[in-house]
């Protein structure tokens, strides 16, 4: 997607509209484990008693099949005043491939 260099937006520290300078970052990743392999892995682990309590017939952490995982990931948008030269503003991402700045 095509976005460009600079936009004009609401600046919060300079509390007027002014240029902004647009620029990605890297996200990085919260976790080696979803949460919800988070609480699977918790709950194996307490399987306590008599009796296998499904507790074999489960597949190992590491074989959980990532079904519905998304192929791209959130670009995450950073807006620079051109003015005060502050980075706050920050919006939510959209899920794009390639990012191109124009």
């Amino acid at each position: 997607m095509k976005i460009p260099k600079t936009v004009k937006r609401l600046c919060k520290t300079c509390k007027k509209h002014t240029e902004h300078k647009i620029a990605q970052n890297k996200k990085k990743p919260a976790s080696s484990l979803s949460h919800g392999s988070k609480i699977r892995a918790r709950l194996r682990g307490r399987a306590r008693g008599n009796g296998n309590l499904g507790r074999y017939s489960k597949p190992a952490v590491t074989q959980f099949k990532r079904t519905g995982a998304k192929n791209t990931k959130k670009t995450d948008l950073r807006y620079t005043c051109a003015v005060c030269k502050k980075s706050s503003c920050q919006t939510k991402g959209m899920r794009l491939k390639k990012v191109e700045f124009v």
